[in-house]
């Protein structure tokens, strides 16, 4: 297994898809992130980072492909992502819904609330998006310490 930064984001762009399905959301900051796949036997999961500002890198996006999901890929991720800017960035920021799926993996992951953007996903996407059985309205801020 290996992680790697990789210059040709639009060849793996159906990653982020899987994670966020309006490409137009992926091409607002998708030119300026930087992207890290994880290949195990084949390219299986990726995360793209962008600075949020000095001192906070932001996910924008991690998906795993669904057969590869819960094997612990997305952590690894996370946990490369920690490591690799923890002399850079103070803090690991991500924005997501309130879903049952994803704020339990982030929690699992050492992050913690520290915001919400009412409506965000109301307000940005052509039409509504429901994850496990839940609309998705607000975005859920949670940021993790890196040093």
């Amino acid at each position: 297994m290996k992680i790697c930064q990789v210059d040709d984001k639009p060849e793996f762009i159906d990653l982020p898809l899987l994670a966020d399905e309006e490409r137009k959301m992926i091409d607002k900051y998708i030119s300026d992130a930087k992207m890290f796949v994880l290949d195990d036997g084949g390219v299986v999961a990726e995360i793209t980072v962008v600075e949020k500002e000095r001192g906070i890198l932001e996910i924008k996006n991690i998906a795993v492909k669904k057969s590869f999901q819960r094997r612990g890929y997305g952590k690894k991720l996370i946990r490369f992502v920690c490591e690799k800017f923890k002399d850079e960035y103070s803090a690991l920021q991500v924005g997501t819904g309130e879903s049952p799926l994803t704020l339990p993996f982030y929690e699992n992951c050492g992050f913690t609330r520290v915001g919400v953007i009412e409506n965000f996903f109301t307000n940005n996407y052509s039409r509504p998006i429901i994850e496990d059985g839940v609309l998705l309205r607000d975005m859920i801020i949670l940021q993790k310490r890196l040093r």
